[in-house]
């Protein structure tokens, strides 16, 4: 019986390893989401997104149960070397035959009020909406021990309108 539960384990982590496709030739790789640790309010999720289409399109949204408020978040320098997160309405380009990366420090899926604490394995289920290819269901794997940005200072301002001031920033650990 063991090497059925092993065999099931392993297809399960296979299917997850495998990029996601939407049926307009979107091609979602490296997803993953985080959050600061178990009790944090807010996360945020990360992907590359590859269009393999001949035309250019937009991530306008995303949404998920795992969180009572998504949005679409970029990075600002403030001139005084602090980042600050502002929320992007206009949502994000994907290039015709080019690919846009949500990254930590950069463009992300922003996740506030978390309705679950993330752990180390989870998977989060996101619903990606493009300008023309539509919505695009992906499934993110929560990983918490990724180092794939150095830590930097971040300003959480609340001028985009979302009152989340005082979320921690995301460690790099």
């Amino acid at each position: 019986m063991s090497f059925m539960k092993t065999l099931a384990a392993a297809a399960v982590l296979l299917t997850f390893a495998l990029p996601a496709f939407a049926h307009d030739g979107l091609k979602i790789t490296d997803a993953y989401a985080r959050s600061s640790g178990p009790s944090a309010k807010s996360g945020a999720a990360f992907m590359v997104i590859e269009n393999h289409t001949e035309a250019d399109d937009r991530l306008i949204g995303a949404s998920t149960t795992a969180a009572k408020l998504v949005e679409l978040h970029t990075h600002k320098e403030t001139g005084d070397g602090v980042m600050q997160m502002l929320r992007v309405d206009e949502g994000f380009a994907i290039p015709a035959k080019g690919e846009h990366a949500l990254a930590r420090g950069g463009d992300h899926v922003m996740l506030m009020g978390l309705t679950a604490p993330m752990a180390q394995g989870d998977i989060i289920t996101v619903t990606l909406t493009f300008e023309k290819a539509g919505e695009m269901i992906v499934e993110v794997p929560v990983d918490l021990q990724r180092e794939d940005m150095p830590a930097m200072p971040m300003n959480h301002g609340t001028g985009h309108g979302t009152g989340h001031g005082a979320m921690q920033a995301m460690p790099s650990n």
